[in-house]
């Protein structure tokens, strides 16, 4: 009867872990730069869903924080597959979020579809923010994870 009581113990925490582990997570992120002081600070990187799923947008959600009114600017985003340079991407900074962006915490959102075809394994993004005159207002790293599997797959039970 104990080993039973065990079991069923165990199973609740996997499926406790499991319902933990598919809610949104904050993602540890680094400053390209870790001498310099960038304008914008970030406080938080996000990614929906966490693990990413091939065949489903993926939403990047940048937290961040500014001394001064944003007025205009451009994102530049870089994508590399265990090092390896495989996707960029520059946009309007006041394309998705109201400008100006006023002193204080802001959001940035940038959701992109992720192709079935994106090969499984590990991945750096680099986030740069440039104000209107192209200088460097943050630039940060973090890494992600691409796993096997697309939204219609899903592993067989042996």
């Amino acid at each position: 009867m104990e080993i039973t009581q065990i079991k069923l113990f165990i199973v609740l925490l996997y499926i406790l872990s499991m319902i933990a582990t598919s809610s949104i997570h904050a993602k540890d992120f680094k400053y390209c730069n870790k001498r310099k002081e960038y304008a914008v600070t970030v406080s938080a990187v996000e990614i929906i869903p966490d693990p990413i799923i091939k065949g489903k947008e993926t939403s990047f959600v940048i937290s961040a924080f500014t001394d001064k009114p944003l007025s205009e600017g451009e994102v530049v985003i870089g994508v590399a597959y265990f090092g390896w340079s495989v996707y960029s991407e520059t946009g309007d900074l006041c394309a998705n979020i109201s400008c100006p962006i006023p002193a204080g915490d802001f959001t940035i959102s940038y959701t992109q579809f992720l192709p079935t075809i994106a090969p499984p394994g590990s991945y750096t993004l680099t986030l740069k923010v440039k104000d209107g005159n192209q200088s460097e207002l943050t630039c940060i790293k973090f890494d992600f994870s691409i796993g096997f599997f697309t939204s219609s797959e899903q592993p067989m039970d042996t």
